[in-house]
């Protein structure tokens, strides 16, 4: 019966368009825009499925009313970007610009259906390449320029300009929301191309990027990849099991209260010695594995002794993402920018180093790392800044996160009472790399949610707080989480910390 009547429905508004309709499809004809090519226009009056573009997923769906517009655009002679902007019939007035993940060659559906949900014009492209893969940097710095910074800028310019031509007016506030890559492309945004936005939300940002990569390569080294399983170091993933009990025995009660969270990983000191064999019935851990484990728990140093990333945050071994570096292979990411970003060569694994780090950061002809801590000019013009990270994520520790809040402090001079006044990033203990999947406001997670409850609660939706921000000058004091059971649990923003006083508290 439903699908009859859907069928019904799409059949009468082909028949009978309606003016939004119609107008939507006028652009087909009316839209002329700088380097750009209209690859498709339609009009979706009831929740729909759409055909995809790219090779990432082959279909999406649709929760509101809107206007769909594809399109691609030229940034050089070499690159471009693949795009689409959704515009709802019931808009706020608001656009808003969305980011990608890994190494970002897919266009994020599921948050261009958030974002027209919320009734913003929202766009999101390709990051400049298909696929989640470096293979198309290859001897290509234009489409490595389009990942490090320019698709967001160039997304944003197009995407403005259709949604003026749809409504008949310029947006009022300009957003930015991405989380992982990102988040990063969120602050690069922040920092090239300040006057783009009203309102940055960045989540676990993989920023300082050129030593993240490296820093993942070398976990999956502490434990003997390529060649992990002849590694004595080599720590199967059902051990890790046991090294995550432990770690909770040591460390769950640091907050004041057995939770099974570790709410501040900086504070725990773990010692790995606890699980070695010595006697011990299995499960145990051989004395390699426990010297694998204290580098993995260790930050990540340069040659002169200088800090290049912070370590594995303690509280992240229970997450199904721990295989990304911990699996014994040598991951993805590390080899492909090895292959085909540095070396442009093929790549020895079993040699991976100290001097593949170096090379990495000398190699950043595009300034993809994104660690710049002067955001001068994004707070001069009155941009908000709002960053979140879970303490449980295993591909980028919550740490890189309080590292480039400290960063920006001590680049502007500022204290934190005044980095309130335009950057707050909030600590959300237990959540996965960004909540693992769409941002669903549980407890562990910060609250993100599509629709439903909690939906219109600016305290437990990041995206509302920043509009509250950005538009009424209300600035979060705590981002709210919830469990499955309603529970709630606030969010701390940094330097302040989640202790447990009868109830969850911020101090």
């Amino acid at each position: 019966m439903d699908f009859a009547l859907n069928l019904l429905t799409q059949v009468l508004a082909l028949t009978f368009p309606s003016p939004a309709h119609q107008h939507c499809l006028s652009l087909r004809s009316s839209l002329q825009l700088e380097n750009t090519t209209i690859l498709g226009v339609s009009y979706h009056a009831s929740p729909s499925k759409l055909k995809t573009l790219g090779v990432c997923q082959s279909a999406a769906g649709t929760s509101v009313p809107l206007c769909r517009v594809q399109f691609q655009t030229r940034t050089s002679e070499s690159s471009g970007i693949t795009a689409e902007a959704w515009l709802p019939d019931e808009w706020h007035g608001r656009f808003m610009a969305i980011g990608n993940g890994g190494l970002g060659g897919c266009i994020d559906y599921s948050q261009l259906d958030h974002g027209s949900a919320l009734h913003f014009a929202t766009v999101g492209s390709n990051n400049g390449h298909d696929g989640d893969t470096a293979l198309p940097f290859f001897n290509n710095p234009e489409v490595l320029t389009d990942f490090s910074h320019r698709s967001i800028h160039v997304q944003s310019l197009i995407g403005k300009q259709i949604v003026q031509a749809y409504y008949g007016r310029p947006h009022s506030k300009s957003y930015y929301l991405g989380c992982s890559t990102g988040g990063r492309q969120g602050t690069q945004s922040a920092l090239k191309y300040p006057d783009e936005f009203d309102g940055v939300i960045a989540g676990a940002p993989a920023i300082d990027f050129t030593h993240l990569i490296h820093w993942t390569g070398m976990l999956s080294r502490y434990i003997g990849a390529p060649d992990a399983s002849s590694s004595p170091a080599f720590i199967p993933l059902d051990l890790w099991q046991l090294i995550a009990a432990e770690l909770l025995r040591q460390c769950d009660a640091l907050d004041g209260v057995l939770d099974g969270i570790i709410a501040d990983p900086d504070a725990c000191d773990f010692r790995p010695e606890a699980l070695l064999c010595d006697g011990k019935k299995e499960p145990c851990l051989t004395q390699a594995q426990v010297g694998a484990l204290r580098k993995i728990y260790s930050p990540l140093y340069g040659p002169e002794g200088e800090m290049w990333y912070p370590r594995f945050s303690p509280g992240s071994e229970k997450s199904p993402l721990l295989s990304f570096a911990l699996s014994g292979q040598f991951p993805a990411y590390p080899e492909e920018w090895m292959k085909y970003v540095v070396l442009n060569t093929s790549f020895d694994a079993s040699t991976y180093g100290l001097k593949d780090g170096i090379l990495i950061a000398s190699t950043d002809i595009t300034d993809v790392a994104t660690f710049s801590g002067d955001l001068s000019a994004f707070r001069g013009r009155g941009g908000k800044f709002l960053a979140f990270h879970g303490t449980a994520d295993p591909i980028i520790p919550s740490g890189i996160s309080k590292r480039y809040y400290d960063l920006v402090a001590r680049t502007m001079g500022m204290p934190a009472t005044s980095m309130d006044e335009f950057y707050r990033f909030f600590v959300v203990p237990g959540m996965d790399h960004c909540s693992g999947a769409a941002f669903d406001g549980v407890h562990h997670h910060i609250g993100q949610v599509k629709s439903g409850a909690n939906a219109n609660e600016s305290s437990s939706h990041v995206v509302l707080a920043m509009v509250d921000w950005v538009e009424g000058g209300v600035a979060p004091e705590e981002i709210v989480g919830r469990d499955e059971v309603g529970t709630k649990r606030r969010h701390c923003r940094y330097p302040r910390r989640s202790v447990w006083d009868g109830e969850f508290i911020c101090v």
